[in-house]
């Protein structure tokens, strides 16, 4: 994800009303540091999501509450103040490390640089290729999920190593889409949530749209649609398309209230947002037939919160579960 491309356009969006820039200008510091308390926001919700619903998910990574970065994911002109603000002593760094996580609490810090994951030192150059954060989040990932991960950093020109303990968790992987307004998606690994979300929407709130879409992932909604040869664009909306694509959002619907309940959330938020600001989201009357009206998804919810908050045993594991490897038809 190249963010810089479009932070002139966004800027005003993050800092909450500031003035727009000229197109070519690099955004001042203040942009960065909003960017990355919106990525600590996204990491918190994320990691309390992920490592709460473990026992839900067939396929768990370590998760360690630490969202990184590369430099080389800002544009040319944007990249010296982005260096300034976030350190990269190498070419991947810690944007942020999430309260009381694993990397937290193995002294991990924001503005930390990554110079080598479990002794492959494969990132010790200043300005990193375009798929070095892709490499550094895949080695993170990709070891047992309690192994430990031992990290060689370079804090403020002394480097140091540490360990840290991770918490398993559903594997997905968590990103701010820049320019996307209120757009959310899931393809199988990644989840992407506009940055919109982060201006005008609490915790509670995003948390909604992200267990929605987390879902999509722990459900394989995303290589069953492929498997079923569902049409996208402008045929999503047409006979069968329409039909498997909209199962797939009420599925989405239903497990993510348990996601939010296992994680701590009032499951009572989902049907609120949907009722209080789902036009936002859907569209109102012009809203894609794929997905169900704020109304239809906002009633299905409150019933479901009903029945969790009777159920006092967490994590609960729904039926709905079992429907993750089964063909759309």
């Amino acid at each position: 994800m190249n963010r810089i491309r479009l932070l002139p356009v966004l800027l005003p969006l993050i800092l909450l009303g500031a003035a727009p820039l000229p197109r070519d200008a690099a955004p001042p510091p203040a942009f960065y540091e909003a960017l990355r308390a919106a990525d600590l926001r996204l990491a918190t919700i994320a990691y309390r999501l992920t490592t709460a619903n473990a026992a839900l998910c067939d396929r768990l990574q370590p998760q360690l509450g630490m969202p990184i970065h590369a430099l080389t994911q800002y544009g040319a002109d944007a990249r010296p103040t982005a260096k300034a603000v976030f350190g990269f002593e190498s070419a991947v760094g810690v944007e942020a490390v999430v309260a009381g996580g694993p990397a937290d609490r193995a002294g991990v810090r924001g503005n930390d640089s990554i110079v080598a994951i479990n002794g492959h030192a494969e990132f010790g150059r200043s300005v990193a290729g375009p798929a070095d954060r892709d490499a550094a989040e895949a080695q993170l990932a990709g070891g047992a999920p309690t192994a430990p991960v031992v990290l060689d950093l370079m804090r403020r020109g002394r480097r140091l190593t540490l360990s840290v303990a991770p918490v398993p968790g559903c594997r997905s992987r968590f990103e701010i889409l820049l320019g996307s307004g209120l757009g959310a998606s899931a393809d199988g690994a990644i989840v992407q949530i506009g940055e919109t979300f982060f201006e005008g929407y609490d915790d509670a709130e995003i948390a909604v749209i992200v267990s929605h879409e987390l879902a999509h992932n722990i459900l394989r909604h995303r290589a069953r649609l492929d498997a079923a040869k569902v049409k996208t664009g402008l045929l999503a909306e047409l006979g069968r398309n329409g039909r498997l694509i909209r199962q797939t959002e009420d599925e989405a619907d239903r497990l993510g209230i348990y996601l939010l309940a296992n994680a701590g959330y009032d499951p009572m938020a989902a049907p609120t947002f949907w009722r209080t600001k789902g036009g936002d989201i859907d569209g109102g009357v012009f809203r894609s037939r794929t997905h169900a009206s704020s109304k239809a998804r906002a009633d299905m919810l409150e019933a479901l919160a009903h029945e969790i908050a009777a159920t006092k045993t967490r994590p609960i594991v729904p039926p709905i579960l079992a429907m993750r490897d089964a063909p759309l038809r």
